[in-house]
């Protein structure tokens, strides 16, 4: 039953959200994206790339306002990382609220190394890097990096990204026919798919409440 419930909850956010999809909204969650808060691009800009197939919108302007927003979202963190620096940034996220968002020492320590290993060009490279993508802007920021070299090279990894992911949505839309051919197996996919996100996130959560203390000052 409570099952029935959470398919049936997500199946209204869906709805609700392709129904008032619009600029101005792929600007605003592709800016949580790029912060702390958990939005996953993948549920942004497709469908919004879909409804651009349908003429409601413009695919163009979606990978626009998607990049704009992701380059906000990162500069949030930038600020933030550059004004609090690297040891308090390293206690919160120790924090249960942290651990809410799936953000841990392991991540902050993943993104850090990355951004030590490629310097400023990780700002681009990172934007297409699952589980660095949105905490690369935080490393550069405690680096002090040139804040138009961060924007630039944030903006053309976004760009990338998200001209993928449209990409997709746009493809989808012109390929109705052979979704509806394959729908049965499409979705099982997806059924699998949910669920190994769902055993995914309880992973995360349990891997955080176990968090051992004894990794602080591992760099």
């Amino acid at each position: 039953m409570e099952d029935s419930y959470s398919v049936d909850f997500i199946k209204y956010l869906i709805n609700l959200y392709m129904e008032n999809i619009n600029y101005p909204a792929v600007l605003f969650l592709m800016t949580l994206e790029s912060t702390f808060i958990p939005v996953p691009s993948e549920l942004v800009v497709p469908p919004a790339a879909w409804k651009a197939a349908q003429g409601d919108l413009n695919i163009f302007l979606v990978v626009l306002f998607s990049t704009i927003g992701c380059v906000l979202g990162a500069l949030i963190n930038y600020f933030l990382a550059k004004t609090l620096g690297r040891k308090i940034i390293y206690s919160l996220v120790d924090t249960k609220i942290a651990h809410m968002m799936f953000i841990n020492r392991h991540s902050m320590e993943k993104s850090e190394k990355f951004f030590i290993k490629y310097g400023k060009s990780s700002t681009f490279i990172g934007r297409l890097v699952p589980g660095v993508r949105h905490l690369i802007s935080i490393p550069a920021g405690i680096s002090l990096m040139n804040l138009r070299d961060f924007i630039l090279y944030t903006f053309i990894g976004s760009a990338i990204w998200n001209g993928i992911l449209a990409a997709l949505g746009y493809f989808l839309y012109t390929q109705q026919e052979l979704l509806k051919q394959y729908y049965r197996d499409i979705t099982i996919a997806v059924l699998i798919l949910f669920v190994v996100f769902l055993i995914y996130l309880v992973t995360k959560i349990f891997n955080n409440k176990n968090n051992s203390p004894e990794d602080e000052g591992a760099l």
